[in-house]
């Protein structure tokens, strides 16, 4: 009889995939780590949030949920190679073919096994350059992963997987790959999938006729790739056939003034020619339409940052930030709008819309979790009615149409319900002295004039609040006006919450009120000059 498997004492092990190489990949198989230890430096900031070294470093350095290099473990070859004289007791199909287990670094890296470990995939080391073949190296390496758990009596829980770019639609060819070749082995065998600006439904502007794949040098090798770009595919539905995308966040950038690539921000301008009829908005992270970064059935948060480069999606903070608290999470947080009145604006001469737009920012992290703004041009609306109650389009409905499809309508809620923002928190990591779970939201409404008589641009509300949350037995909910009880000496415990506690927006503490038959939802009033609303905000243990 054997004994049962020991579960894992780490992270579940972690698969890093870059983006788009280009025609000529020869930079990419020069580096170690595929761009995931590029970071970036913030001199206005101090302390934890002065350095971001870049994703690796950062997971092997992290005290909360600690990582160890495996990415020697596997090799990666265009041609299969033969098994090696010894092979330490490994199966020959593990050391044998285009990717494969390396003996003797599998025994010493290994040696406390699998979980908590990193893992980058090679595929452009792979041939041909196809997406298909990408998928199928991503099953043999996950593959490899799991066999090298069941070899050391450890669990296999499955593994995470963050994914840049392109490197989001080799994630779904590897999950297609595996529920191919074993129907369910993809939900086994993947925990969670991070996708940090991947065209899920191609590139707007992405139309490569075959004669200039043809004329190009070089890019007839990047064919395919270019290919899975295109904008009228709906490839991206077969997430859904092998996968639940419920359990894949897409982290969509939104800052395109800052992608170095000027060309690509000036043609997802102009594309938006085919959407609306207009040059006003671009909508995009330089590269990818922010449309096209999200996926029908998918949670997602936004991030006022460009596709790539500096202080990019892949090379600041908020993507470790938000990718940890998706695996890790302890509880999953949604806010939605119950009712809300805007009290002023609304042109007499003129025609106004309303947007309404929120930022979420974590206690003691120097960087949003979600961001919405003008300047980002991802707010919700837009709205005509005061109370804001006007039909939006069904996000999920919207996102299952080719992104060529006429029409841009998924700036409506993220969900049902008027559902504004779902994100993860990790209950588990708090700095010391910290008094439950503590974020803060910055609300904004906004005002346009579309005849363009008057100013376009009002500012109608704009205000921050501060929730702290109680996950406890019976779960208590706060809402602060500052931050004047949060910390330091005037800090209060649960006890001292509830004695300060006043009813309505204009209280110092608020607290919230439990929605009967909801258990861990509750409703708090925000209010003031230009705008009064009520919000529903639920917090429930993550499955």
């Amino acid at each position: 009889m054997s004994n049962p498997a020991v579960a894992p004492t780490g992270p579940r092990p972690l698969i890093l995939i870059r983006g788009f190489g280009g025609p000529d990949v020869s930079d990419e198989t020069a580096s170690p780590y595929q761009g995931f230890n590029d970071g970036t430096v913030y001199p206005d900031r101090r302390g934890e949030n002065y350095i971001y070294e870049g994703f690796v470093l950062r997971a092997l350095k992290s005290a909360d949920h600690p990582y160890r290099d495996a990415t020697n473990v596997v090799g990666y070859y265009a041609d299969d190679i033969a098994a090696p004289p010894e092979t330490g007791g490994l199966e020959p199909d593990d050391v044998h073919g285009t990717v494969v287990l390396d003996p003797a670094t599998e025994a010493k890296v290994l040696s406390q096994g699998t979980a908590g470990t990193i893992w980058i995939y090679r595929y452009y080391d792979l041939q041909p350059r196809a997406l298909a073949r990408y998928g199928q190296g991503l099953l043999r390496l996950v593959h490899l992963i799991e066999a090298c758990a069941q070899r050391r009596g450890e669990q296999f829980d499955g593994v995470d997987v963050v994914a840049h770019s392109m490197g989001g639609l080799v994630a779904r060819e590897g999950v297609l790959a595996m529920d191919a070749a074993e129907p369910g082995y993809a939900k086994r065998a993947i925990h969670r999938i991070v996708t940090l600006g991947t065209p899920h439904r191609g590139i707007s502007f992405q139309r490569v006729p075959d004669w200039l794949l043809r004329v190009l040098p070089g890019v007839e090798k990047a064919s395919d790739e270019l290919a899975s770009f295109d904008p009228s595919s709906t490839r991206f539905r077969e997430w859904n056939h092998a996968f639940d995308p419920r359990h894949v966040l897409t982290v969509v950038g939104t800052n395109y003034r800052t992608y170095g690539v000027r060309v690509a921000t000036k043609l997802n301008r102009l594309s938006s020619l085919l959407d609306d009829g207009s040059l006003v908005y671009n909508r995009s992270d330089g590269l990818v339409k922010q449309a096209s970064a999200q996926l029908p059935g998918a949670p997602r948060t936004f991030v006022n940052k460009c596709h790539g480069g500096h202080d990019s999606l892949v090379t600041s903070r908020e993507a470790f930030e938000i990718a940890m608290r998706f695996f890790h999470g302890t509880h999953r947080v949604a806010l939605s709008l119950d009712s809300g009145a805007i009290k002023r604006g609304g042109d007499w001469f003129g025609r106004s819309e309303f947007y309404l737009g929120v930022s979420v920012k974590p206690r003691y992290v120097d960087f949003e979790l979600f961001h919405q703004s003008p300047d980002a041009e991802n707010c919700y609306g837009p709205f005509h009615e005061n109370d804001l109650s006007d039909d939006m389009p069904d996000l999920a409905t919207e996102l299952d149409k080719p992104l060529a499809e006429f029409g841009d309508r998924t700036t409506g809620w993220a969900g049902p319900g008027r559902l504004i923002w779902e994100g993860w928190v990790d209950g588990q990591v708090k700095p010391d002295q910290a008094q439950g779970l503590v974020f803060r939201l910055d609300f904004y409404i906004g005002e346009r004039d579309t005849f363009g008589i008057g100013f376009s641009d009002n500012v109608v509300y704009r205000k921050q609040y501060y929730v702290q949350a109680f996950p406890g037995s019976p779960p208590e909910l706060f809402i602060h006006t500052g931050e004047k009880y949060l910390a330091g000496d005037l800090a209060l415990d649960q006890a001292g919450l509830r004695a300060k506690a006043g009813a309505g927006a204009g209280s110092e503490v608020q607290a919230a009120a439990p929605i009967d038959g909801s258990p861990g939802e509750w409703t708090f009033d925000i209010g003031g000059t230009g705008f009064d609303g009520r919000f529903r905000i639920s917090i429930h243990a993550d499955a």
